[in-house]
């Protein structure tokens, strides 16, 4: 079924059990968030909120909430999508076999966005503030749109070819905006909008902005795809939805006519507000800084408007299926794309962009036993490439060593490496540089660190499978307890400031340098509770890899450097307790969680869902 709007795909989603409906009204503030997460926890079905309170439109959410459901919505057009993005990984499979390709021309066209003269987006106008106000963590500083789709254009070169649709949060409320007049625009770095927003500031004048809310779901999926800069996100929305992408302008703004909303407006040059906090993907709140906002001219919705939302926080949530969905769709085209790099993950558990998983060619020097050669200069490529130059610790293996290495079985994936790691040799770092905008684990906003681990050849070690008394630690470490093969997560007093957090890892790395670690223990991770980061992978990932920098918390047994390389002989330690600097957790409001209660009893509208 190739849908025509988001009401008939909720339909389509309904009529074959995929959706519930919440008849009971809702409150926006942190009760439809609390919902949500209780049934995407669950492996429930897309939540329909017929009476959001405050708000004269319905929402809907947990709309891709499994890959099932979303490979449902997308049965029609994934396949084909999956078979042209083929094409430029192996071309002559087209000519070899033409008959597994026929169909795919056509498909093709539907990649060229459609001008209108008018659409149904265009039936009403409506406020900001008559927008359902979804408020999902309890400090967040307001209700945001959280499947916002952010359209702008390159003011040197303007036209719909020329556009950028990103997935950028906007606050509707709250710190100083001004009702139904300002909202904030929250762009990371690296993101093509920041771009346009640069020449238009170049120029001296507002960046005109439209924010399309609903509409076909191809339409969101496209906002988050990692496209090479010749497509526009819009010619893939089309290709996916299998219906090309509708649009027409308005008093200078460009509008998504099958979107559900349309908010237009400015972004005024040189001027910010405070945006935030905002309870964020990686299970912190992303603190209150200097944004840029847009002076909203226009909200435009359609007759029978229904707000789509979803929730972030600490992974899995549904962003995990977004990305899921990007990585099958994209894998395909990595090596033509880093050519010599065989596979890449962003690992959902440890945030994305905090941890890379990569397999890479090792072919600089076949006739000398193998050692990470080829694959340093994969590393820097893969640190240079769109997204994944938000990186913080990039592990990458040899091909050669294990073809069949999957990067997406995590623990097969860390005993591979930890296998066959040399700590003298294979640590490379890159300092004072950018991270991730949402990552506070580093020295500033934007600023931290990043850790090359570079592994090939023949296996070094054995790797403990079970812990026992041989590893003997110092007053105040505690708790020792295996997460994976060769790791090691301790325990030990939260990290009061830099200097005591440095004194202790180093206390810890003397100590063990003296009276000896077992050749079997490869990592060892510092942590407030080795329990609970131990309990299971996810947590390992989430601990480790969101809560340290690696310039400043990567410390190692017997450490030396020699002409400014960094490395040890025995273990490396990464300490990842929690810092003063360090965003708060995510925790949810325990009232909130008591009310939502009732809608699962016997009764309520998701009674036997949650």
């Amino acid at each position: 079924m190739i849908y025509k709007s988001m009401k008939e795909c909720m339909l389509d989603l309904e009529k074959h059990g995929h959706l519930v409906r919440v008849r009971e009204e809702i409150d926006p503030n942190l009760e439809m968030a609390e919902i949500h997460r209780r049934v995407y926890q669950a492996g429930g079905p897309a939540i329909l909120f017929e009476r959001v309170k405050g708000s004269p439109f319905p929402a809907v959410s947990n709309l891709y909430g499994t890959m099932d459901r979303a490979r449902f919505i997308f049965r029609f057009t994934l396949e084909k999508v999956l078979r042209i993005m083929q094409i430029p990984a192996n071309p002559m499979a087209a000519v070899r076999r033409p008959w597994e390709y026929a169909g795919l021309s056509m498909a093709g066209l539907k990649i060229l966005p459609q001008k209108v003269s008018s659409g149904p987006v265009l039936a009403g106008e409506t406020t900001i503030g008559q927008l359902p106000q979804v408020k999902c963590w309890p400090d967040d500083g307001g209700p945001f749109i959280l499947l916002p789709q952010v359209y702008s254009e390159d003011p040197m070169k303007p036209g719909i070819m020329h556009s950028n649709l990103g997935m950028y949060r906007v606050q509707l409320a709250g710190n100083q905006y001004i009702k139904d007049k300002e909202i904030g625009l929250h762009y990371q770095i690296r993101r093509d909008i920041g771009i346009h927003h640069t020449t238009a500031l170049e120029n001296g004048e507002p960046l005109k902005v439209s924010i399309f809310v609903g509409g076909l779901p191809s339409h969101t999926l496209a906002a988050i795809m990692p496209l090479p800069e010749f497509m526009p996100e819009v010619a893939f929305a089309g290709l996916l939805a299998g219906r090309r992408f509708r649009y027409t302008y308005r008093n200078g703004y460009a509008i998504s006519t099958d979107a559900d909303f349309c908010i237009t407006g400015t972004v005024s040059p040189g001027k910010t507000k405070p945006e935030g906090p905002f309870g964020d993907h990686l299970g912190y709140y992303s603190l209150r800084h200097e944004f840029p906002y847009l002076n909203v001219e226009h909200v435009y919705h359609r007759k029978d408007a229904v707000w789509p939302f979803t929730v972030v926080g600490r992974p899995p949530q549904e962003d995990t299926v977004f990305g899921k969905l990007v990585h099958e769709i994209t894998n395909p085209v990595v090596p033509t794309s880093i050519p010599g790099v065989e596979a890449l993950h962003a690992v959902d558990a440890a945030g994305v962009h905090p941890l890379l998983l990569a397999v890479g060619r090792e072919r600089y020097v076949p006739y000398a036993p193998r050692e990470p050669r080829e694959i340093l200069t994969l590393a820097n490529a893969i640190l240079g490439f769109g997204p994944c130059s938000l990186a913080k610790y990039l592990f990458i293996t040899a091909l050669e060593d294990r073809p069949d290495l999957d990067v997406y079985d995590i623990q097969t994936y860390f005993t591979h490496v930890l296998e066959r790691v040399d700590w003298r040799r294979d640590l490379h770092f890159q300092t004072r540089t950018t991270i991730d905008t949402l990552d506070y684990s580093g020295t500033g906003f934007n600023r931290g660190s990043k850790l090359i681990v570079a592994a090939a050849g023949e296996p070094k070690r054995n790797l403990a499978r079970t812990l026992d008394d041989r590893l003997r630690l110092p007053d105040g470490f505690k708790r020792p307890a295996l997460a994976l093969p060769g790791v090691v997560i301790i325990s030990t007093l939260a990290r009061p400031d830099a200097e005591a957090g440095e004194k202790d890892a180093l206390l810890l790395a003397d100590y063990l340098g003296k009276a000896g670690c077992p050749d079997d223990i490869a990592l060892i991770v510092l942590t407030e509770d080795s329990e609970f980061a131990a309990r299971h992978i996810n947590n390992f990932l989430w601990v480790t890899f969101t809560r340290s920098n690696p310039s400043h918390d990567v410390y190692g047994v017997d450490s030396f450097t020699d002409h400014k390389h960094w490395g040890c002989k025995g273990p490396l330690i990464i300490d990842a307790r929690l810092k003063p600097h360090h965003a708060p957790p995510l925790v949810e409001s325990p009232e909130v969680s008591r009310r939502v209660d009732r809608l699962g009893a016997k009764g309520g509208s998701l009674h036997g869902i949650i």
